[in-house]
């Protein structure tokens, strides 16, 4: 075995674990349950103006100020009516909590490292690395985010401030 098929099982093996999977406009996703905090309903966003159009504002949840994304925006998809199944899934990233609005939430499910495969390469100037990897399931493929790549850096800062100007 190469040195870089080695570094390539080993990167497979850390990917593998637990997934909370979701649906965004018919595709199945997932994120790492150990980043899944809670799912909640909707409940009342509080828009902060000149934020991005993916910025949906923030939510008072227990009392603690917590930016939310919509996903779908923020992956460059069109914007859709709330359903009942529609719901928030905070997250830990980068040791703040974030909501992400999703269409539904599907289940959690167990992906062995032989079954997560590197995204694909689709060309230059396409960013992929939000992509943790694509898991094979029975029945699909799930696409499985970084949460922590999700945003870029400078979207966090902002959305931590926008967390600390509403809560003083």
């Amino acid at each position: 075995m190469s040195v870089q098929s080695a570094n390539e099982l080993v990167a497979t093996d850390r990917r593998a674990g637990k997934y909370l999977t979701f649906i965004l406009s018919e595709e199945g996703y997932g994120l790492e349950i150990l980043k899944v905090r809670e799912i909640i309903g909707m409940m009342a966003i509080t828009a902060i103006p000149r934020m991005p159009d993916y910025v949906k504002g923030v939510i008072n949840l227990r009392g603690k100020v917590i930016p939310v994304i919509d996903l779908r925006l923020k992956f460059g998809m069109c914007k859709s009516e709330q359903t009942s199944e529609t719901c928030i899934i905070v997250v830990d990233v980068g040791g703040s909590l974030m909501g992400v609005v999703v269409d539904q939430v599907s289940e959690v499910i167990e992906i062995r490292g032989a079954d997560i495969e590197d995204p694909p390469q689709v060309g230059v100037n396409v960013d992929t690395g939000f992509i943790l990897g694509m898991g094979k399931t029975k029945d699909s493929v799930k696409i499985l985010l970084d949460i922590d790549k999700v945003l870029s850096d400078s979207d966090i800062a902002d959305l931590k401030i926008v967390s600390a100007t509403e809560t003083a």
